[in-house]
């Protein structure tokens, strides 16, 4: 699983969700005229708002995560994970609501002894609903909101220079070497200073010497990022996506078609990545 696949949007719904796993220990009923040391039932304690509110909530928050960690999402019935996990934070907040008009009703812990008093809706039914709202919004607008979509956490800066020809350490999805420079620019070729024959001190070139630059229809692979979540289609000209590339993430450009980049993720599959504004090239 991949965090840096993780949005700020996810980033909201993880903070709801530990808002909701704490609220689930407070109070789930107010009574007025009881004497405070009576132990009222928490929301763990109601079969119905445990079931509807505490357990739907954070199961939705976790397909949320889980389906935008993963390199391919699954899919449930077709449907994939995650818009299960949106569904299920909106019936979270849907009932959380419900609850607060009328809180006896998920579980009659009182009798009828508690008729003349007034019961409410307790500390932890009203955090829960406010948890469940925030998690439903931010599940939804993430992918319309710009803001959300954006990366929870960066990509990290390429790591410093290697001798020419040496591997990049960290293995694949991390670029090796070399400064960040917006995708189309040209990049300067190491050079290689020269020492005398036969010994003696190594003299320090005066002017570094500038290696040729590749024709114009040459193509190098490079690693890049994208700022934000971006289709890649097919290579076949179609418009099918194949997969989505997750900001945080360092992919491979393999190819260059017109304006448009052949790439390859993490798992091997290639595509053409159609929209290369603002990508970060490392």
């Amino acid at each position: 699983m991949n965090i840096r696949s993780l949005t700020r949007g996810d980033g909201v719904v993880i903070g709801a969700a530990v808002l909701l796993f704490i609220a689930s220990f407070l109070d789930n009923y107010s009574v007025d005229g009881f004497p405070d040391s009576l132990e009222l039932p928490n929301l763990w304690e109601s079969g119905p708002v445990l079931l509807s509110v505490v357990l739907a909530g954070l199961f939705g928050a976790a397909f949320i995560v889980i389906a935008r960690g993963l390199p391919q999402a699954p899919k449930i019935a077709g449907i994939d994970l995650g818009h299960f996990g949106i569904a299920f934070t909106v019936f979270a907040a849907w009932s959380a609501l419900g609850n607060i008009f009328d809180p006896v009703g998920g579980g009659d812990n009182f009798g009828s002894g508690s008729s003349g008093n007034s019961t409410d809706a307790g500390a932890g039914l009203i955090l829960a609903l406010i948890a469940t709202l925030i998690m439903a919004a931010a599940a939804i607008a993430t992918p319309l909101v710009p803001a959300l979509k954006a990366a929870l956490v960066g990509a990290p800066r390429p790591a410093a220079p290697q001798p020419y020809g040496a591997q990049p350490p960290g293995g694949y999805g991390y670029p090796g070497a070399g400064a960040q420079a917006p995708f189309g620019a040209s990049q300067p070729q190491p050079g290689q200073p020269g020492a005398p024959f036969g010994g003696g001190q190594p003299q320090q070139p005066q002017q570094a010497q500038a290696a040729p630059q590749p024709p114009a229809g040459d193509f190098s692979p490079f690693w890049f990022a994208v700022p934000v979540a971006r289709p890649l289609f097919a290579e076949d000209g179609s418009q099918s996506t194949i997969a989505e590339l997750a900001p945080g993430t360092w992919y491979l450009a393999v190819e260059q078609r017109g304006a448009n980049l052949v790439a390859q993720t993490q798992d091997g599959r290639r595509g053409v990545l159609q929209d290369t504004t603002g990508i970060q090239r490392g």
